[in-house]
């Protein structure tokens, strides 16, 4: 089969053996496959998690049929020939296997393979960093930072369907800050402007917010505490502007905020089965109602996985990437 390989002289599309499903996996015939900022670490030869280096197929997220299931899938899951998204590791091919608890149902409407391919890891990370480890309670307030990636814009729309009353969302580029509110962001904030916490302060009429989802991290950890309320709780998604950077803990301890770090990088297989089941028994209704959705923003076939790499790490689209096979 063909798959996009981390070779020394860059990411290149060559002949693998297909993979063999274990006892616990399930085997897909992928149609397509969502880019995440991850892939860029794995395609410049860095480890994440257990996965990186030499030989690595890259890719995250992946929807297509399911083809075979090991014997020990339990019953009334996925079986030959359904439709699936599912999340798991060497995506970018044309098989792939995922543990059956990271694998769920495309919606009988009419999703495409490609919008379903954008949904697995938006869905399960922002669940569990608005729900679980947000403890979001409706009637509260949430910004994301980093609003206009596929998990940011995801990130919006949970809160929202979970009675958050207000959303702020950031970016710094004007015209991604325009087209947030399409995702449920109320109130759009510029984080290179130094007073951006004032703004959030004046949305929430000097409160702050209860919950901040950060993708950003460093560059912006001191605005968090200016922004955030009093017991308000910051959730360290991503650290997309830095991971190390100066931190006011006088400003943390005065406002008793709780600070949460979450990855998928240090879990069991059993506790993302659970993010998974989670995430279904609160939002797939939504998902079958189209109601929680992410914007396309190009699809690249299969043997053009290095641009479509190269166009991410460009960093000028608005949503999901996706390659084709």
């Amino acid at each position: 089969m063909k798959a996009a390989v981390v070779t020394e002289a860059g990411v290149q599309v060559r002949d693998v053996p297909e993979p063999k499903p274990t006892a616990q996996q399930v085997l897909v015939r992928v149609r397509a496959s969502g880019l995440n900022r991850a892939d860029l670490a794995v395609a410049a030869g860095h480890s994440h998690g257990s996965v990186g280096g030499t030989g690595t197929v890259i890719g995250m997220e992946f929807a297509g049929e399911v083809v075979e299931v090991g014997a020990e899938v339990p019953s009334g899951g996925a079986k030959p020939g359904d439709r699936v998204m599912c999340s798991g590791a060497a995506g970018y091919a044309e098989y792939a296997v995922a543990d059956w608890g990271r694998v769920s149902p495309v919606p009988d409407s009419n999703m495409g393979w490609e919008q379903a391919a954008t949904l697995p890891i938006a869905l399960q990370t922002m669940h569990d960093a608005v729900v679980t480890n947000g403890r979001l309670s409706p009637g509260e307030s949430v910004l994301v930072q980093g609003a206009s990636s596929g998990v940011g814009l995801m990130g919006m729309q949970i809160a929202k369907l979970m009675g958050a009353k207000l959303v702020l969302g950031s970016s710094t580029d004007a015209g991604r800050r325009a087209r947030l509110v399409e995702f449920g962001c109320d109130v759009a904030v510029d984080t290179s402007d130094p007073a951006w916490p004032d703004r959030v302060l004046e949305a929430t009429g000097g409160r702050g917010v209860e919950l901040i989802v950060d993708q950003v991290s460093a560059a912006v950890a001191n605005g968090n505490l200016r922004a955030c309320a009093v017991l308000g709780r910051i959730v360290n998604v991503g650290r997309l502007g830095g991971a190390k950077g100066e931190f006011d803990y006088d400003l943390h301890a005065m406002r008793r905020i709780s600070y949460i770090g979450v990855t998928f990088r240090t879990r069991s297989v059993d506790e993302v089965r659970e993010i998974n089941r989670r995430m279904r028994a609160d939002l797939w209704s939504a998902v079958e109602a189209g109601k929680l959705r992410l914007p396309l923003d190009r699809t690249f076939p299969l043997d053009d996985a290095a641009a479509a790499l190269e166009h991410m790490k460009a960093n000028r689209h608005f949503g999901k990437v996706v390659l084709v096979t």
